[in-house]
């Protein structure tokens, strides 16, 4: 991972804690780590959390000082966009091509390889319209971590657990793997 540079997008689910791990783990592994949370994501941890894990800056608003493009800014510069936890709404969003924020903008800008580790209520994860939209994206090239069956913040097991950090690690390992021999083979 050394000298890599990775985008973590974080959603507003309760499994943003482990996405600290995941980002701590990138990090100790030499990869250059900026992470974007939507709002929601800010509710549950707090951004100056990824700021000390990263040594950056956690951008959350599309228009600020300083920036005019901030999506298109990320996008360019990272070899990876990792969202963990996908939401069901940042799913619906990117099956759409809706961009209504940072995240979700930067996700329509990025050409690089995209993961997402779905994380949300069994109930919500077996909807036909979130099956519907997981294979929509899933045909446009995004991958996927996950989700794995367990317990659930709700008090439920089901499907919808995200992936442990060390599990979206090696898939952000192996993408990135594949990448470079796809590049040597050219």
């Amino acid at each position: 991972m050394q000298g890599r540079e990775i985008l973590i997008g974080v959603t507003g689910g309760i499994a943003a804690y482990k996405t600290a791990v995941l980002v701590s783990r990138l990090v100790q592994s030499g990869a250059g780590v900026t992470v974007v949370m939507t709002r929601s994501a800010a509710e549950l941890v707090a951004p100056r959390t990824f700021e000390a894990l990263s040594g950056r800056p956690v951008p959350s608003e599309m228009f600020g000082p300083g920036r005019i493009h901030p999506h298109i800014e990320l996008s360019q510069s990272a070899d990876l966009l990792c969202i963990a936890p996908a939401t069901a709404n940042i799913i619906a969003k990117a099956a759409c091509g809706l961009a209504d924020d940072l995240l979700s903008t930067l996700l329509l800008s990025f050409e690089g390889p995209v993961l997402m580790a779905p994380a949300m209520n069994t109930v919500m994860w077996e909807k036909p319209s979130v099956q519907r939209n997981v294979k929509q994206i899933q045909a446009d090239g995004i991958m996927l971590a996950g989700p794995e069956s367990g317990y659930l913040s709700c008090g439920q097991t089901g499907a919808g657990r995200m992936s442990e950090p060390e599990a979206i690690f090696a898939a952000i390992e192996r993408i990135l793997q594949q990448r470079n021999m796809r590049d040597v083979s050219k």
